[in-house]
């Protein structure tokens, strides 16, 4: 004899709300699982680990203007790919060819096609991260002598080409690598 149709109806709503609680216990795992902090966030500009990002903007003196070129031409240019000898956005940058793109763009001033001859030309020279101001070039190296540059943008950030298979980045001055070989600011625009 097959059971009336009151009894199934209710076995049937039964399974239903037995699926259904077993899938939303399933959907709250999943969210308690996404929103563990096993990883790491990566910082955004405003929450920054530069111990530099609460200095104030700061650009040269009788420059605001070019200054302020300068970083809005560095920073949408973040992203592009990394090449070798490059300097321009569609065929790609090394940091030489970003850092001359940038200023001849945004200055009208050519730079040379290396960062140790741009180490070498005449600017005010400045020897601590803290007096940087939005546009300085910034240059790194070691016992072998310079052998990267950038641009910083301020709040404890540059922007540079950093290597083979990467691209124009964004990154804090004083970050683990990069605060043991800075060498020195460069400051073209005053």
């Amino acid at each position: 004899m097959r059971p009336p149709f009151a009894v199934l109806a209710a076995r049937h709503r039964a399974c239903w709300r037995t699926a259904r609680h077993a899938l939303l216990a399933s959907a709250v795992l999943l969210l308690a699982a996404c929103a563990s902090h096993s990883r790491r966030p990566e910082p955004t500009y405003k929450d920054s680990r530069s111990s530099l990002a609460n200095l104030p903007a700061r650009a040269p003196t009788g420059a605001t203007g070019t200054a302020n070129d300068v970083l809005f031409r560095a920073i949408a240019l973040v992203g592009t790919p990394y090449r070798w000898g490059g300097n321009t956005p569609d065929g790609g940058f090394d940091c030489s060819g970003l850092v001359d793109y940038i200023y001849r763009n945004a200055a009208g001033l050519n730079l040379p096609h290396s960062s140790r001859e741009m180490s070498q030309l005449s600017g005010q020279r400045v020897g601590h991260m803290t007096d940087l101001v939005s546009g300085d070039l910034v240059f790194f190296g070691g016992s072998s002598g310079i052998s990267h540059v950038g641009v910083y943008v301020g709040k404890g950030r540059f922007v540079h080409a950093p290597n083979s298979g990467g691209t124009v980045r964004l990154d804090d001055i004083d970050g683990p690598y990069w605060k043991d070989h800075f060498e020195f600011g460069k400051r073209l625009l005053d």
